[in-house]
């Protein structure tokens, strides 16, 4: 069987590649970019939205997969382009082209949630159940796995010393593991019969997000947490904050959706693996938990690393601006060599500088070169100070030996760009 799969990039997508390729189907990934043109064909669910556009990729296709989806908008890649309008030319495309089976991942929720997420998912499910196709709308719940978006929200906020909850933390999950989830499509697959019918896929019962955070943190090998409920005007607030991040693992669409609750029946789900998916504490193998945690830990202390050098940095320059007595500022000056007349540009250019460097450090998408830039002018720093006023370096409150610490974070965080 040869199975054309839409999404083949994303996070299901992958998995599900693997899972139908060791199954023995024949697959064909589509992808925005073609790396391998014997099994890959390229497409973009931003402009091929008419029918036609997909009816060529079709000729021999026995199944058709659509995987795609997005968490949050971005320019051109809207929930209507990339939930509903491709997805419904790709069905009416498969109408004509009489493929066989056509199998949507959707999203348990999108037939009640009021989300762009939701409603635009609804809207393709809508769709594909109008057509005189073997169609299955596949609906599950929250999927962990490595690499997935909410596997690394939920790890971040399971991790934290002091784990948020929204409210009282009682909003209802029924997470499936992503291994599950692949297995059951396979099983989907396999089955001969004719379905036309939408299966959620979940875990085997629903949890409170407090609980299922504190089994979670549990599987990650992490200590018992310390929670701390939010009042939902505030975790609101926090979300539209956040969505000006495009970063972020935290937005209005997350919160809603979460809001909505996730819970189903999970009899289709054992009927398709034959056994009952697995619980949140089998989520995470136990030889790989530390590196899972360490992982989910960085999510958080990054970001509190980056934020501590750019509040340096910011208060550094405006002490400088006069908070600190201007004529002492000249004073230290002149003891390293800058003239009189060159004070004032000195004193100001630097703390322009600092300033630059801290809201540089908080808004630019990639920090690299700026940390070597900054590293450089903490060395130069230390290297005149001591020099020229080696004193310092005898203060009791060490101003010149927390360099050190400094340029350690600094560099660390240089390192961790790269990820």
């Amino acid at each position: 069987m040869r199975i054309l799969l839409t999404g083949a990039s994303g996070f299901i997508g992958k998995h599900l590649v693997n899972a139908l390729s060791a199954a023995g189907y024949r697959v064909i990934q589509v992808r925005r970019t073609v790396m391998d043109p014997n099994d890959q064909i390229a497409a973009d669910f931003t402009r091929d939205v008419a029918a036609e556009d997909w009816t060529s990729r079709l000729t021999g296709i026995d199944c058709v997969i659509n995987a795609v989806g997005i968490l949050r908008e971005h320019g051109s890649q809207t929930f209507e382009r990339i939930h509903t309008h491709a997805p419904c030319a790709l069905f009416k495309a498969c109408t004509d082209a009489r493929v066989r089976r056509v199998i949507q991942i959707s999203a348990l929720g999108a037939d009640r949630g009021t989300s762009g997420y939701f409603s635009s998912k609804h809207a393709a499910d809508e769709c594909l159940a109008g057509l005189p196709l073997d169609w299955t709308i596949v609906q599950p719940s929250v999927v962990y796995g490595p690499g997935g978006t909410s596997a690394r929200l939920f790890s971040l906020l399971a991790s934290l010393p002091i784990v948020p909850l929204p409210g009282r933390g009682e909003q209802q999950l029924q997470p499936i593991h992503i291994d599950d989830l692949a297995q059951a499509i396979v099983a989907l697959v396999s089955d001969p019969t004719s379905h036309r019918q939408r299966v959620a896929l979940v875990g085997p019962r629903p949890l409170p997000l407090k609980t299922f955070l504190q089994r979670l943190r549990g599987a990650l090998g992490l200590t018992a947490p310390l929670f701390l409920p939010m009042p939902m005007a505030l975790m609101r607030l926090s979300a539209n904050i956040a969505q000006v991040s495009s970063r972020s693992l935290l937005d209005r669409e997350t919160l809603t959706m979460l809001e909505a609750g996730n819970t189903a029946d999970p009899t289709p789900t054992q009927r398709l693996l034959g056994r009952a998916p697995r619980d949140v504490e089998a989520f995470i193998e136990p030889r790989y938990r530390h590196v899972l945690a360490r992982d989910a830990q960085l999510l958080w202390l990054v970001p509190l690393l980056r934020f501590s050098i750019a509040a340096v940095w910011i208060w550094t320059g405006i002490v400088s601006l006069g908070l600190y007595p201007i004529e002492e500022s000249y004073a230290l000056l002149a003891r390293v060599g800058v003239s009189a007349s060159l004070a004032p540009l000195m004193l100001y250019g630097a703390a322009a500088l600092d300033l630059a460097f801290g809201l540089a450090t908080l808004a630019l998408p990639r920090r690299r070169a700026l940390y070597l830039l900054q590293i450089a002018l903490i060395l130069g720093y230390t290297i005149i100070i001591t020099f020229k006023l080696p004193e310092f370096w005898l203060h009791p409150y060490g101003p010149i030996l927390k360099n050190i610490p400094m340029l350690g974070v600094i560099y660390g965080l240089y390192v961790l760009e790269r990820r």
